[in-house]
């Protein structure tokens, strides 16, 4: 694959290479089928595999991207293969925190409730899109630090799971 860039990609626990080839194309975990990638404004992006296309917003600093799409999204660690980097720390253990600036929208929890791993605690609306933030484990809402309407950005937790 001369003139390819090979990229580990890692959600969670899971790594996955992704290839980018010299013609733009994308090719990930080594399967036949590629990418095209096409940037249509300031962290936004359609991808497409010819049959079916998918609009993504992109966030957040080179190495770990919050990527937004069809409702879904995470926070996507990147390194170049074979360049190794301690695992960044996640957010989850004290509270949840918006992955990019953002504007709350709904708040589905109350303060007392008992929530379970990937229940929806808020929505967010950033670059014209829903943004669920899940609870990222078992426990019993603790404090609620923001309101519908506020805007927030990316750091301090918006709900602390106790």
């Amino acid at each position: 694959m001369a003139g390819a860039r090979r990229f580990l990609v890692r959600v969670g626990d899971a790594s996955t290479p992704v290839d980018v080839l010299a013609d733009g194309r994308v090719r990930v975990g080594g399967q036949a089928e590629l990418f095209a990638v096409s940037k249509t404004a300031a962290g936004e992006y359609v991808v497409t595999d010819g049959t079916c296309s998918w609009r993504v917003a992109v966030a957040g600093p080179p190495d770990a991207r919050f990527v937004g799409a069809d409702g879904a999204s995470a926070c996507v660690e990147v390194q170049p293969e074979g360049e190794v980097r301690p695992l960044r720390k996640r957010a989850g253990d004290a509270g949840t925190s918006a992955p990019m600036p953002g504007t709350v929208i709904g708040i589905a929890v109350e303060v007392g409730q008992r929530v379970r791993a990937g229940d929806v605690l808020l929505t967010l609306e950033a670059m014209k899109m829903e943004l669920p933030i899940r609870a990222p484990r078992e426990g019993v809402v603790a404090a609620i630090r923001c309101a519908p309407g506020d805007l927030v950005r990316p750091g301090p937790p918006l709900v602390e799971i106790a």
